[in-house]
């Protein structure tokens, strides 16, 4: 595990010291229970972090527990990425279980409920129970089967799981009050019917426990102390409670509730993330787009980064929205003193230097990195003919423009002079080719000062250049189109289970409000020392900023590179 230590205090913090001091806690054991029915995104990078740092902060463990108690949404390939997110986040889990480890102790804790009066079976629809639930300003209506005998409960109970009844032709619910203000304790549905293979059971079950039962008996029998959730669960604690207290569990943790991660141009819900990769708008949940933790790692972000981020913004009781700029930010900092730097042409423009000797080529010499120097030299080649940036040249220049144009000098970086004398154009008027002379003696680090440039513009030698294929993203989201925070927050509670009802329907105008203009690619060239780039090889090319070479596509023939984070940002951190 990471071993640098979070210093920042906060509320939950807080109440960890209190239960050492008081003796409520010896130890601390959290847990970080994420359902397998998607991969990983930012915002679960909080609750990792959170979780996994407190407890080792104070000499506890965190357990990785998955919530996988409904097979039709879950599948290994999210267990599988799950677990490998974790480990690049650099935290590791003391102990792993599964929800589904649970299902026997879930069956007979459900009985004890019977037995106790405090279940029944309802034989209504999902629909019908949802209507009959009530509203805020109205209480719910007793199910016309909440008195039946506990022998019968008992018995169709038995027949529920002997696979006797089809899928939501009964429910088992618990009994505690539908005049509760509480919509959550108006006899909650505590366990359906599916007939449906499960990733780890296989077909041993056709019932299943329902996540807000299943959840709090997981937390009870593994000795989590301190059970920390996203502030949409707040109205779902007493019904945390009532469980670990009807169900007699030996272990009683509690749940906190903190404030989950919004960030702006960005969508912070599985549901909706999974309808892009549906929908095919995006290459799978890493496409770098996606601000899944497995995307964020394609496009170039670092376990610091991310970790230093989830860090800094803190955790707190209050929705907001966190602008994705800070997070760029992070990355920045990470990278500037890691990253070689070296130079990249996107979108080229082919430059001949008229005076330069036909067939000679001459290795310069050039930091990796001016601000690292540890990171050493590297020699780039200069000849005859070179690729500049197309947008480094205007034949007819704006006002305070100070790079190529016809009759001025620019210098290259790491080389000369060059003065452009000529613009060369194809038939239908498109400049093609640029005729350029040189100054032999302005080359960088001879010391020349016999006049100044305004100008410096990068460039690639032409016949070393290795042919490159750069993705340039943007927000998947148009600006201003993400949910405001307790909208995500429903959205993420919303079908989870199809019987709590007042939970968000799936927006249908989401897919309106993606970007269509997300993703650029440009066919350019880098510099020689680049031909042997490997997956996840990260660099700053100068002026555009920091990429990683794809490791999903790129390979030895054809260099595939995204850009993690432009080079610089407006955004101010304080």
């Amino acid at each position: 595990m990471d071993t640098e230590k979070p210093t920042s205090s906060n509320f939950i913090k807080n109440i960890v010291i209190d239960d050492l001091k008081s003796g409520r806690e010896n130890t601390i054991v959290t847990r970080f229970p994420p359902e397998p029915n998607g991969y990983l995104h930012i915002g679960h990078a909080k609750a990792i972090c959170l979780n996994f740092e407190l407890a080792d902060e104070f000499g506890g463990k965190t357990n990785l527990r998955f919530d996988d108690t409904n097979p039709v949404k879950e599948d290994t390939e999210y267990v599988e990425g799950i677990l490998n997110d974790i480990k690049w986040l650099g935290f590791e889990w003391d102990n792993l279980h599964f929800a589904s480890d649970y299902f026997e102790m879930n069956y007979e804790k459900a009985v004890l409920l019977i037995q106790k009066g405090k279940a029944y079976v309802d034989d209504q629809s999902a629909e019908e129970i949802r209507k009959t639930r009530g509203t805020l300003k109205e209480p719910g209506k007793d199910s016309p089967f909440r008195n039946r005998s506990v022998e019968e409960n008992l018995d169709l109970f038995k027949r529920m799981r002997d696979g006797e009844f089809k899928d939501g032709e009964k429910v088992l619910r618990a009994k505690i009050d539908m005049a509760s203000p509480n919509i959550n304790l108006r006899d909650p549905v505590i366990y359906r019917i599916k007939h449906a293979h499960h990733h780890q059971t296989g077909d041993k079950w056709c019932i299943y426990p329902m996540y807000d039962y299943s959840h709090p008996l997981g937390d009870a029998v593994e000795g989590v102390t301190h059970s920390l959730c996203s502030l949409e669960y707040e109205d779902h604690r007493p019904l945390y409670d009532w469980a670990v207290r009807e169900c007699e569990m030996e272990n009683t943790p509690h749940q906190y509730e903190f404030a989950r991660l919004n960030v702006t141009n960005t969508v912070m819900s599985k549901r909706k993330l999974k309808a892009l990769v549906d929908a095919g708008i995006v290459d799978g949940w890493d496409d770098p787009r996606m601000p899944t933790i497995a995307g964020l790692r394609r496009k170039g972000y670092t376990p610091e980064a991310i970790r230093n981020f989830c860090r800094e913004i803190g955790v707190t009781k209050s929705y907001s929205i966190v602008d994705e700029q800070y997070l760029e930010h992070f990355i920045r900092e990470d990278l500037k003193l890691k990253a070689p730097r070296t130079m990249a042409v996107i979108d080229p423009l082919k430059v001949v230097i008229t005076n330069y000797p036909e067939g000679q080529v001459e290795w310069l010499d050039a930091e990796n990195n001016a601000e690292n120097p540890e990171m050493g030299h590297r020699q780039i080649p200069f000849s005859r003919e070179i690729y500049i940036e197309r947008e480094d040249f205007m034949e007819n220049p704006v006002p305070k423009y100070f790079r190529l144009f016809p009759g001025n000098e620019v210098r290259l970086k790491h080389a000369y002079f060059i003065k452009c004398e000529e613009v060369v154009k194809d038939e239908a008027g498109n400049v093609i080719e640029l005729r350029c002379t040189y100054d032999p003696e302005t080359k960088s680090g001879s010391g020349f000062t016999g006049r100044k440039v305004k100008g410096t513009i990068h460039w690639v030698e032409a016949t070393h250049a290795v042919p490159a294929e750069f993705r340039l993203y943007e927000p998947i989201l148009l600006d201003g189109a993400e949910a405001a925070p307790e909208e995500e927050a429903a959205d993420e509670l919303a079908g989870e289970e199809e019987y709590t009802g007042g939970a968000a329907g799936e927006d249908k105008s989401f897919l309106d409000k993606i970007n269509r203009d997300s993703l650029t690619v440009q066919n350019g060239f880098v510099e020689p020392g680049m031909k042997d780039a490997k997956a996840h090889d990260k660099y700053q090319f100068f002026r555009h900023g920091y990429f990683n070479v794809d490791p999903k596509d790129s390979t030895p023939e054809h260099l595939v590179i995204n850009r993690t984070v432009s080079l610089k940002s407006s955004f101010v951190v304080k």
